[in-house]
């Protein structure tokens, strides 16, 4: 049996239309509202993961390298983008404190272990930093998945590191379609 997965990384505010926002942010927003809404169709399982910092982001080490404050738990910029809040609703959210979600491949595998075949697909944001770490957890994880990242669901924090980021990914044999 084929299990199949929609990883959906960090369409939160503050990526979207909020601190770190971007034009390009934006723009995939339904693009991955439809997304969502075929998978969900299609039964498969869908995660998000959530960016989550403290109050104390300015003092960890990822604060001062990028000293913009962001999904700070609990801040309007923290919460799921609308029009993906109640899509989401019901879905498992796994908060993560860095880039990469270390938790991910554990439920993961916890939801598929009487599969024989893994699809994990991957859409949101930003594709040059938590998309690209995300991947890459799981494509050690799950050495012989599909892992995929949708390219239209998915902006960077430019357009030209989306891009590069794409082609990393690609190099790491993530389809990237």
């Amino acid at each position: 049996m084929k299990k199949r997965f929609l990883i959906v990384v960090d369409m939160q505010g503050d990526f979207i239309d909020g601190s770190l926002g971007t034009p390009e942010a934006k723009a995939i927003v339904p693009a991955v509202i439809q997304r969502v809404r075929e998978a969900k169709a299609a039964g498969d399982t869908v995660i998000a993961t959530l960016d989550t910092h403290g109050d104390d982001y300015m003092e960890t080490r990822e604060g001062r390298w990028l000293p913009v404050p962001h999904c700070i738990r609990g801040t309007e910029g923290w919460r799921v983008g609308s029009g993906l809040v109640a899509l989401l609703d019901g879905c498992e959210q796994v908060q993560k404190t860095a880039f990469g979600s270390i938790r991910l491949p554990a439920i993961i595998e916890e939801q598929a272990a009487d599969a024989d075949e893994l699809q994990i697909e991957l859409v949101g944001l930003c594709t040059d930093i938590c998309v690209i770490s995300n991947a890459l957890i799981l494509k050690t994880a799950f050495p012989e998945a599909d892992i995929i990242v949708r390219r239209n669901c998915c902006a960077g924090s430019t357009p030209e590191k989306h891009e590069a980021a794409l082609q990393v990914m690609a190099s790491c044999q993530i389809d990237v379609i």
